[in-house]
């Protein structure tokens, strides 16, 4: 087994050119059912494996209180694997080629109104030490729904503020243009005008948030970030960065944006995860009927 999962993640790697994100999770979900598979069954050898045994495997996963987002990743790379070592004629049949991927319960994500983000934003103090840095960040993410690790990695290079367009790579490498609004270029001008050249040391990179040490934003500490503005802010909501994200899509559809431009300007390799704001609006559609219609 070890041996077969080395070849795959390669293989990952090489031909398919995945992240390493992505080969990373495979990887550790490969050895673990391989681990198990050695330590109850004695069985080392990926010939040895049935269909039944992983229904085994994935159900005692499910005992122990894996939820089912964490499972339906572990099949997915158990089934791709398998695939592989049929396609390479490792194997002459495929153990995983109708296992059935679990069912995940779909969340409604949380969201801010419109009056809300204002809200948030104003609390953000500009005559403090980086507050022009903090407005920047916290306006970007809300005016171009970007996921957090797409924020910190911005570079100086990719954005046009005159064309109010900012080049993104997101998951898996894949780049997409996404357009900055008035006020998040103006936010972002004012920071890059009064606030960045006075942190920038010898070795600063072009990422456009920096610390006052001069070095990239990690992901932590814009969180730190948006956490302690929204507690300056007064509001009630726990408010982190993917809600900016969130309220991004939400508040584009509400007023009239079409579903596949949304899905382009989030990223999103497939439109049925995009669709999920649809669900938001219309619970958003539904409260308001309830709250203003005489018969409701």
């Amino acid at each position: 087994m070890e041996s077969s999962i080395e070849e795959f993640i390669l293989y990952l790697a090489t031909e398919r050119g995945l992240s390493e994100n992505y080969q990373l999770s495979t990887r550790r979900s490969l050895e673990e059912f391989a681990a198990w598979l050695s330590r109850a069954k004695k069985i080392t050898e990926p010939d040895g494996v049935t269909h039944g045994l992983i229904g085994e495997y994935l159900a005692a996963r499910k005992q122990g209180g894996l939820a089912a987002a964490s499972i339906k990743l572990i099949v997915v790379a158990i089934k791709i694997f398998f695939r592989f070592l049929v396609a390479r004629k490792r194997l002459a049949t495929d153990p995983a080629e109708v296992l059935p991927l679990p069912r995940i319960e779909r969340y409604l994500p949380e969201t801010l109104n419109e009056l809300d983000v204002e809200r948030l934003l104003a609390a953000i103090d500009t005559t403090q030490p980086r507050g022009f840095r903090d407005r920047a960040i916290v306006e970007l993410l809300y005016a171009s729904g970007l996921r957090i690790s797409e924020l910190t990695n911005a570079r100086l290079e990719n954005l046009d503020l005159d064309n109010g367009t900012f080049r993104v790579t997101g998951k898996g490498d894949k780049t997409r243009l996404v357009p900055v609004g008035k006020t998040a270029r103006e936010a972002i001008a004012a920071y890059l005008e009064r606030e960045r050249p006075g942190v920038v040391k010898a070795r600063t990179g072009s990422e456009i948030f920096l610390s006052r040490f001069g070095k990239k934003l990690t992901t932590v500490r814009v969180w730190q970030i948006v956490k302690a503005i929204a507690k300056q802010s007064g509001l009630e909501q726990n408010i982190y960065p993917h809600l900016l994200r969130h309220s991004f899509a939400t508040h584009l559809l509400s007023n009239g944006a079409d579903l596949r431009i949304i899905q382009e300007m989030l990223g999103h390799a497939d439109i049925s995860t995009t669709q999920i704001y649809t669900h938001v609006d219309q619970s958003r559609l539904k409260a308001v009927h309830r709250k203003f219609h005489p018969r409701a």
